[in-house]
């Protein structure tokens, strides 16, 4: 809990306060954010799922962990499918909140209370996204109302429809993606009219769901920091995910900043086209892009909350520095900046065989496999001095030692990860490939 002698009131004695929202084990995962609020003698609340009750509870009851810093804690009840879901219960308990506090700003960590947010700072008349993006980065059907001429071609399936819905102008290989969902669940490639229909019948009756033409090129990410409606930083993310030898979209490896000079111009323009369509006020941003053969970026989805993954670490071995304390001084209203990028850096995910987690080997000096599967929480992976060679930083195991490993349909379904940087990307290409002969996750 935040020191007593650090607190900041208001004229009227009120304590004031912060909200972070999103799934507690993002939270967690990311202390900076407790670290930084605490510094500021600001009271940290906390909105999350009811499914995160027990082990937040006891987070917070451990005096060694960063959450033992949160003053309160609200769980919400709702299906993460359903659009809207949590929006009451959020409203609901920020309301008896404003009778005690004086909340002085709120963030999404994630994506699932992202929307909500944004309507209780809007309500709350502290900086946030807008209500225009805070909406419509929660639904991938209004990302392309609001930008047709970024996507491409698509067709939205609403809910009820799917036998009477015209497929007729689908053009395949085609992607169908549920319009709410988030870490590609749901997102499948399919390659006719027949294989259409069984997979549309697959998704609950009340989901919304997209289906677009498949762009058949490179992805990549946009990570944009935008102050007053103005990006004082934007960075392009080389992406690898798991299409390119299944029909599932699990994203396999992010590299910081992307190696294609060739394409960033044209990436960063289409963001800030997206952007000012979305009319995007405050925030950090996180877009998805696939480059086609002709060149073009064709937007993918676009999200109103921290890049998810290990790209806030990838962000600060690729410049020295933390992106949280940058994020949280926009939603505060106060000066922030961010250097560009001078290391490259890379998080992989491995594949698995199918079978029960029995160990993970990394023979590699020095580095030992860092289980946090029980914890939740990742190491502070800090950046090497200027001039260090390809470095392996750390390698993560997700899950707990025991657990089934299933083939990946879901981000929730990886289970090993690691952090490589390197002075150029020739380095880290052969640094990458080096380390994955160094690990092995072993199944029975």
């Amino acid at each position: 809990m935040t020191d007593a002698r650090l607190e900041s009131h208001d004229a009227d004695g009120r304590p004031k306060a912060f909200i972070l929202t999103g799934s507690f084990p993002v939270i967690r995962r990311n202390p900076l954010y407790l670290t930084e609020l605490s510094g500021r003698g600001l009271r940290i609340l906390v909105i999350t799922a009811e499914s995160y009750r027990e082990q937040a509870t006891a987070a917070m009851a451990d005096t060694s962990n960063p959450a033992s810093q949160i003053t309160e804690i609200a769980y919400v009840t709702g299906d993460f499918t359903v659009q809207g879901a949590f929006v009451a219960g959020a409203v609901a308990r920020t309301t008896a909140w404003r009778e005690t506090y004086t909340i002085v700003g709120a963030y999404a960590v994630g994506d699932y209370l992202a929307e909500p947010t944004g309507l209780l700072a809007d309500g709350l008349g502290v900086r946030s996204p807008g209500l225009r993006a805070s909406r419509a980065c929660r639904s991938k059907y209004l990302q392309r109302w609001y930008a047709p001429e970024l996507g491409p071609g698509s067709l939205t399936v609403p809910a009820g429809e799917r036998d009477t819905a015209d497929l007729g102008a689908v053009r395949f290989p085609a992607v169908v993606k549920p319009a709410s969902r988030a870490s590609s669940s749901g997102v499948e490639t399919v390659e006719d009219p027949a294989g259409l229909r069984r997979r549309l019948a697959t998704y609950p009756d009340h989901e919304v769901v997209l289906v677009e033409e498949k762009v058949i090129g490179p992805e990549f990410s946009v990570e944009s920091l935008v102050q007053e409606g103005r990006v004082i930083f934007a960075s392009v993310t080389d992406k690898e995910t798991s299409d390119s030898h299944t029909h599932t979209f699990v994203e396999m490896a992010h590299s910081v900043p992307s190696a294609r000079e060739d394409l960033r111009e044209a990436l960063l323009a289409a963001n800030r086209r997206l952007l000012d369509a979305l009319a995007f006020e405050n925030g950090i941003t996180h877009s998805e892009w696939r480059v086609g053969g002709d060149g073009r970026p064709r937007l993918m989805e676009v999200a109103a909350r921290t890049p998810g993954d290990g790209l806030l670490t990838l962000y600060q071995l690729a410049t020295g520095r933390p992106l949280e304390p940058e994020i949280l001084r926009v939603a505060l209203g106060e000066p922030a900046s961010y250097p560009e990028p001078h290391r490259h850096t890379r998080q992989v995910y491995l594949e698995h065989e199918c079978g029960t987690l029995e160990d993970v080997v990394v023979d590699w000096p020095d580095v030992r496999p860092e289980w946090i599967g029980d914890s939740g929480v990742w190491p502070d992976i800090k950046p090497g001095e200027p001039g260090e060679g390809p470095t392996l930083r750390a390698v993560l195991v997700l899950r707990k030692r025991g657990s089934d490993l299933v083939p990946l349909a879901s981000s929730d379904d990886r289970s090993v990860t690691f952090f490589i940087d390197a002075p150029t990307p020739d380095g880290l290409d052969a640094l990458e490939q080096r380390v994955r002969g160094a690990i092995r996750i072993v199944t029975g």
